[in-house]
C-alpha cells in the first residue's frame, strides 16, 4: 500500500513540475496550476483523494511559508531594497491594515457576518504574494522600471507578519470580546519588535557558524541551515514575536553577506521553496471542495473586484502619500496585489479555533485567491505596457565557471557590460593599466567565451567577468565611464 501512496506522491510533484512549463510558456502563475492541480486530485474531482482535516493543511502550510520567506530573503539584494525601505513598509502594515479595513466593511455588509468577522475576513485576504507576479512577468520577457520590482520585493516578503497578526489578534477578540483593543496594538509591537530583534540576531549567528563550524561534508551545510531556520522560528514564536518576521530578516542578513557554499546553499533553498510551495498548494486544493465554492460564486466575485478595484487601490493610493512614486507606477503596485498562499493558509486559522463562520470564510478566500490570480495574473504584462512601466528583461547568462567566496578574501565577481560607444573597445586588456586586485576572468562576446590574455582586444558588446576588489571595481567603472554593475538587469 505504501507503495502506491509514493507513487501518487511522486506523480502529483512530476505532474506540478510539468504544469510549471505551462506557466513559462503561457503567462499563466504557477500558483493557479498546483491549486487546480490539487483539486482535481481531490475528492470532488478525478482523483477522489479526501482530505479534510485543516489543522494538517495548516501545519503543512506554516512550514511551507518558513521556508519560502526564508528564501525570499536570502535572495533579497538589500543594496537595491533599502532605496524603497519607507515604501515598502508602509505597504507592508498600513497597507494590510487599510486592505482589512476596506475588505471587512464591505465582507460584513454583503455577506451579513459580524463586524470582527467581517474584519477577520479581510485581514485574512490582506496579505500579497509577488512571487507569482514576477513569474508571469518572466515568462513574457518583461522587466519592471525604476524601484518597483525591489518594492514589490519587499512588501511581499514583509507583509505577512502584519496579516497573520491581524488575523490571530481578531480570533482572539471574537474568542474572548472582553480583550482591550489597545492590548492587542502592544501585542502588535511586542511581536514586531521580538521579531525583527530575534531575525536580525539568528541572522549573524548563521553568518557565524557557516563560516566557522568548517564541516567535513558540504552536504552538511543545508542541513545546518534548514535547522537553524526553524530554530529560530520556534525561538521566536516561544518568546512571542513574530517568527514569520524574524526568518525573513535572517535569510535577509545572511543573504548581503559572504559566506562558504553561498551559491550552493542559495540554490538548496530557493529548491526546498518551490517543493514546499507545490506541496503546500497541493495540499491547500486538496482541503477545498470545488462543490461547495457554489453557493459562494456571486458573493466571492464581488469581495474579489472590491479587493482588486477599491481596497488594494485606496491601500496603496493613501499609504504611498508620502511617496514620491509616479502615479503610473502607484496604479501598477495598485493591480499586482496578488493573493497568494499566505490567505488561504490563514482561512484554515478559523477552522481550529471553531468558529461558526469558519467554511464560509475558507471558501470565500479561496474563491478570491482563484479570482484575483486568474484575473490580475494573467494581465499583468498587459498592464505593464499600458502604464509603461515595463523594461527589456535582461537575459542571465550562465558562466562555466563558479566562484565560492571564502573567509578572508574579498573580492566579488561582477559582471561588467562593454557598451558600442565606450572608450575600452579597440583597446588590449594590457593597455587598460588595470590594478593587481582586478582581475578579468573571462569575456563573454555573443554566445562564445573567450578566455583573456594581456593581448586580448576588446569590443563593444562584450561582458567581462571580473574579480575584483570592490574599491577597484568602483574606481576602474569611474575612470572608464563603464555602467553600474550593481544597476545592470
Amino acid at each position: 500500500m505504501n507503495e502506491y501512496v509514493l507513487i501518487g506522491a511522486s506523480a502529483l510533484l512530476l505532474i506540478s513540475v510539468l504544469a510549471s512549463k505551462i506557466s513559462d510558456r503561457f503567462g499563466v502563475p504557477a500558483l493557479l496550476l498546483f491549486l487546480i492541480l490539487g483539486m482535481l486530485a481531490g475528492s470532488d474531482g478525478p482523483g477522489g483523494i479526501y482530505f479534510d482535516d485543516p489543522a494538517v493543511a495548516q501545519f503543512v502550510g506554516v512550514c511551507a511559508l518558513i521556508l519560502i520567506l526564508f528564501s525570499g530573503g536570502l535572495s533579497t539584494e538589500w543594496k537595491k531594497v533599502r532605496l524603497v525601505t519607507k515604501e515598502g513598509l508602509l505597504l507592508a502594515t498600513l497597507g494590510v491594515l487599510l486592505t482589512a479595513l476596506a475588505v471587512g466593511f464591505f465582507a460584513h455588509w454583503l455577506l451579513n457576518l459580524s463586524l470582527m468577522e467581517g474584519l477577520l475576513l479581510g485581514a485574512i485576504v490582506s496579505s500579497t504574494d509577488a512571487a507569482a507576479v514576477f513569474s508571469v512577468l518572466r515568462s513574457k520577457g518583461i522587466n519592471l522600471k525604476g524601484k518597483l520590482k525591489p518594492l514589490l520585493e519587499l512588501e511581499s516578503g514583509s507583509n505577512d507578519p502584519m496579516a497573520i497578526f491581524l488575523t490571530i489578534g481578531l480570533i482572539q477578540y471574537i474568542q474572548q470580546p472582553e480583550t482591550s483593543p489597545l492590548a492587542l496594538v502592544g501585542l502588535f509591537f511586542k511581536q514586531m519588535l521580538i521579531g525583527a530583534g530575534l531575525g536580525y540576531g539568528m541572522g549573524r549567528v548563521m553568518l557565524y557558524l557557516i563560516n566557522h563550524l568548517k564541516l567535513g561534508y558540504e552536504g552538511l551545510y543545508p542541513v545546518l541551515t534548514l535547522a537553524l531556520v526553524f530554530l529560530t522560528f520556534g525561538l521566536t514564536a516561544v518568546c512571542g514575536g513574530s517568527g514569520f518576521l524574524a526568518v525573513y530578516l535572517a535569510g535577509l542578513v545572511l543573504g548581503q553577506h559572504h559566506f562558504i557554499h553561498k551559491k550552493s546553499l542559495g540554490r538548496f533553498h530557493d529548491g526546498m521553496a518551490w517543493i514546499m510551495q507545490i506541496i503546500m498548494f497541493l495540499t491547500l486544493g486538496l482541503l477545498v471542495f470545488p462543490s461547495r465554492l457554489v453557493p459562494i460564486l456571486g458573493p466571492g466575485l464581488l469581495i474579489a473586484v472590491w479587493l482588486m478595484g477599491v481596497a488594494r487601490p485606496l491601500s496603496v493610493f493613501l499609504s504611498l502619500l508620502p511617496s514620491a512614486l509616479h502615479w503610473r507606477e502607484k496604479a501598477f503596485v495598485s493591480w499586482v496585489g496578488l493573493r497568494g498562499a499566505a490567505p488561504i493558509i490563514l482561512a484554515t486559522f478559523p477552522f481550529l479555533a471553531g468558529l461558526p463562520q469558519a467554511e464560509l470564510i475558507f471558501n470565500v478566500i479561496f474563491f478570491v485567491v482563484l479570482t484575483s490570480v486568474l484575473l490580475q495574473g494573467t494581465s499583468i504584462p498587459y498592464v505593464a505596457k499600458w502604464l509603461g512601466v515595463d523594461a527589456p528583461l535582461l537575459p542571465r547568462r550562465v558562466y562555466p565557471i563558479e566562484y565560492t567566496p571564502m573567509e578572508g578574501l574579498k573580492g566579488e565577481l561582477k559582471e561588467i557590460h562593454i557598451p558600442p560607444d565606450s572608450r575600452l573597445v579597440g583597446k588590449a586588456i594590457v593597455e587598460l593599466g588595470l590594478p593587481d586586485d582586478f582581475l578579468i576572468i573571462l569575456v563573454a562576446r555573443g554566445k562564445d567565451f573567450v578566455l583573456p590574455s594581456g593581448g586580448t582586444v576588446l569590443q563593444g558588446g562584450d561582458v567581462l567577468l571580473v574579480l575584483s576588489d570592490p574599491g577597484s571595481l568602483k574606481d576602474i567603472v569611474a575612470r572608464f565611464g563603464l555602467p553600474d554593475p550593481e544597476s545592470a538587469g
